[in-house]
């Protein structure tokens, strides 16, 4: 199991240690993280499954098929799929679709992330080490690379996984808590649905409104809620069971699902959509492995979550199989008159934790997307400085409670929230259920039988729920296939456009030839301070230096292009974060600092950048000329073919993000300065360093390019669509990469410059 400590502005670094005492309490812990969307789907499971025109008979046959099909869809899906296999599969303890689609790109270099290198994949959790190499493994990786369509259908795949699991976080705060809140119409008979839906829109309101402040405020009420709520669930099941009908544990053979798809035809299949909202929150195990343990999350499922859940179901049916008029409120109507109002109070609590788990998942997700480049910039704020990974973001959570208000004021019916909840669920299931496969073969270097195997058993049991669910597109299903479309487009249309300024970046970069023949003084004024220009390159001197010269013929004594990139490891820890180099000769003044991010890291320096950042320019002047066989440690450096000394690169450099570079590393731990590169006094390296203090006491100055990109007038009538209005609109509506990396605004330079793409 995994515990982490903070360490360098937020990273955090894992230690192995086997405690029962630890993985118990943890396991304990997760029970409020990751079940509370999972625990409260008794709620509307039975109600939204005998919405539609499915009858209940004398004989209950209906009752107990429909018992039997959440029994074994939960024990394949949730137990056996999830628990026993899927979460095998964490990228360095990190799970989820992103962790899943991560592990297909460094094993098989599937990334279409611009300024990947091959220096990345000397980072610690950049690990593709395994068994042989398999046939079959091969044969799929020469497929994707023979074929770079597919990997850019991967990633359309990917992030179709992703929209869906969005439009999760849009429709289970408002049927958790709608369901939850109902639940009071059965004492209050005389109360309208318009203060039913009023109230859980306060409800609603209030959530969201406290997002700002973290969870983890109140995250230690979190797991008493919900094992509070499990226990009560479970101990009322047990009572219905005894008390209405125990011949209900016959439903648990899987003989009653045939009888019931033999006796109810098309009705008892539509119904199935119903079923599936049974493994609400499954995903939700996998994708919170970075802040639990494998073995802590199973434990909570198979020792509460598993057997809770199961006889909640179990009761409820019981209650059912005797009281076929109480279909649409069975679950309130199946608990004891003494103990409702408890129940009713834990119920609406366990509903909103579950609401909460799932908003911060999209939060982290969206986050994601976000290193991505699949989604415009948007503010992310570090609620917690002890929790890594608790995370705000204003825009999208604005934009979440818009949505659930919403769908809760226009739909006013959880039979409705319910079908499109379940295409969103099983959408997002199927969607790992393929990446699971893939990962079989080219990680796990399994046989395709055993791939294709994966694949029939779970795949088939998906699509069957997915065929149902799409039955229900017209009652409520739209929803999410709209906000998945919208979502889809945007992230699309950002990583077009963010692709297409790359391209227009690296074809046009200056060349180091020409700033050789300037001189030292590079044909301009030097002006005392340290200049850092942020670029997308991670290699050659970007446009937007010669175009900034070109109108202002002053520049900083010490010049550093600043590259920030997202790497596909979840985390990249503080030690590997900068990468140093110099550009062209040494009495120029101009380095490279390439600052490498985690896709679950968040792209902020909370620290002060500034001096780390100088710290490890003046550490690699002073150990860029040391004898041979001299350990370097503290930054890492790298030669280029664009950042060499003479001969330099040629005038334009056309550079596929794809082809690795003539590079040469030289790593920060354990490599050294090899014999025949030149030595020179170490009172001129000690002279540069002072140089380069008395630059940062001069002050420090952040250079942006402010760009717009503009169709080509020879483009398309789609293309000038997307890039001059959607992409152009997004651009100037999201926010500014200083406003991200939090610049200080009295040291801030923009650039204006147009990208013709």
């Amino acid at each position: 199991m995994y515990i982490w400590s903070s360490s360098f502005c937020g990273t955090r670094t894992f230690e192995n240690r086997v405690s029962r005492a630890t993985v118990l309490t943890l396991a304990y812990q997760s029970l409020g993280v990751v079940y509370g969307d999972l625990s409260t789907s008794p709620l509307y499971v039975y109600k939204t499954t005998f919405s539609g025109k499915l009858s209940l008979r004398e004989d209950d046959e209906e009752i107990f098929g429909v018992l039997s099909f959440i029994f074994w869809t939960f024990t394949l899906i949730a137990l056996f799929k999830y628990v026993f296999i899927v979460m095998l599969a964490d990228d360095n303890g990190e799970g989820g679709t992103f962790a899943l689609y991560s592990l297909l790109c460094r094993h098989a270099r599937l990334s279409i992330l611009p300024n990947q290198e091959i220096t990345d994949e000397k980072l610690s959790e950049y690990v593709t080490e395994g068994t042989t190499e398999t046939w079959q493994s091969s044969a799929l990786k020469s497929f994707f690379d023979k074929h770079p369509r597919f990997r850019k259908g991967l990633l359309v795949f990917v992030l179709f996984g992703t929209c869906m699991a969005i439009g999760d976080g849009v429709l289970t705060p408002a049927i958790s808590v709608l369901s939850a809140v109902s639940g009071i119409k059965l004492k209050i008979t005389g109360l309208h649905d318009n203060y039913v839906v009023i109230i859980s829109c306060v409800v609603l309101v209030g959530l969201f409104s406290l997002q700002h402040h973290g969870t983890h405020r109140v995250a230690f009420m979190f797991a008493p809620i919900v094992t509070a709520w499990l226990l009560c669930i479970s101990g009322i099941g047990i009572y219905n069971v005894f008390r209405w009908n125990k011949r209900i544990f016959h439903a648990l053979s899987p003989v009653y699902m045939l009888k019931f798809l033999r006796s109810t035809g098309i009705e008892g299949w539509v119904s199935l959509a119903g079923v599936v909202l049974s493994i609400t929150g499954v995903e939700a195990m996998f994708a919170n492995l970075g802040h639990f343990s494998p073995l802590s999350i199973k434990m909570a499922f198979t020792l509460l979550v598993y057997p809770s859940l199961v006889l909640s179901y179990m009761g409820e049916a019981a209650f059912l199989s005797k009281h076929h008029e109480d279909i649409q409120r069975s679950f309130y109507e199946a608990i004891p008159e003494a103990v409702f109002w408890p129940v009713f109070i834990v119920a609406t609590f366990a509903s909103v934790v579950g609401s909460q788990a799932v908003i911060s998942a999209t939060f982290s997700v969206i986050n994601q997307c976000c290193a991505l480049k699949c989604f415009p910039r948007v503010k992310i704020v570090h609620t917690s400085s002890k929790i890594y990974g608790q995370i705000y973001i204003p825009e999208v959570n604005w934009m979440l409670m818009c949505l659930c208000l919403g769908v809760t004021i226009g739909l006013r019916d959880t039979n409705m929230m319910g079908h499109a909840y379940g295409l969103a669920v099983t959408a997002v299931m199927f969607v790992t259920t393929c990446l699971m496969a893939l990962v079989m073969i080219i990680v796990w270097k399994k046989s395709i039988i055993t791939a294709l195997a994966f694949l029939m058993l779970f795949g088939s049991i998906e699509l069957v729920y997915i065929s149902a669910s799409v039955s229900k597109i017209p009652e409520g299903g739209w929803i999410p296939v709209v906000l998945s479309l919208i979502f889809m487009g945007v992230m699309y249309i950002w990583n077009y456009g963010t692709m297409m300024k790359h391209q227009f970046d690296v074809e046009n970069k200056v060349s180091i030839n020409r700033i050789v023949s300037l001189g030292p003084s590079l044909g301009m004024v030097r002006v005392p301070g340290i200049g850092l220009m942020y670029t997308n390159l991670a290699t050659g001197v970007p446009a937007i230096f010669g175009h900034f010269v070109t109108n202002l013929p002053a520049f900083h004594k010490v010049l550093v292009f600043v590259c920030i990139k997202s790497v596909q490891v979840p985390h990249v820890s503080g030690n590997e974060r900068l990468l140093v180099s110099r550009v062209g000769p040494k009495e120029y003044g101009l380095f490279r600092c390439i600052v490498r991010y985690g896709y679950k890291d968040l792209q902020q320096e909370t620290c002060n950048f500034e001096n780390i950042l100088v710290s490890s320019i003046v550490h690699f002047v002073e150990t860029e000329e040391e004898g041979p066989l001299r350990p370097i440690t503290g930054c890492s450096r790298q030669f280029t073919d664009a950042d060499s000394e003479p001969p330099y690169a040629p005038d334009r450099t056309f550079m596929d993000s794809t082809k690795k570079e003539n590079t040469v590393q030289f790593s920060c731990d354990l490599q050294v300065i090899k014999p025949g590169i030149r030595q020179a006094e170490s009172s001129l390296c000690k002279d540069e360093s002072l140089r380069i203090l008395e630059a940062k006491e001069s002050g420090v100055t952040y250079i942006f390019g402010h760009s717009h990109a503009q169709a080509k007038k020879s483009s398309s009538f789609f293309k000038k669509l997307v890039i001059d209005i959607v992409y152009a609109f997004l651009s100037k509506n999201c926010r500014e990469p200083d406003v991200v990396l939090n610049v200080p605004h009295t040291s801030l330079l923009e650039v204006g410059m147009i990208y013709y793409v």
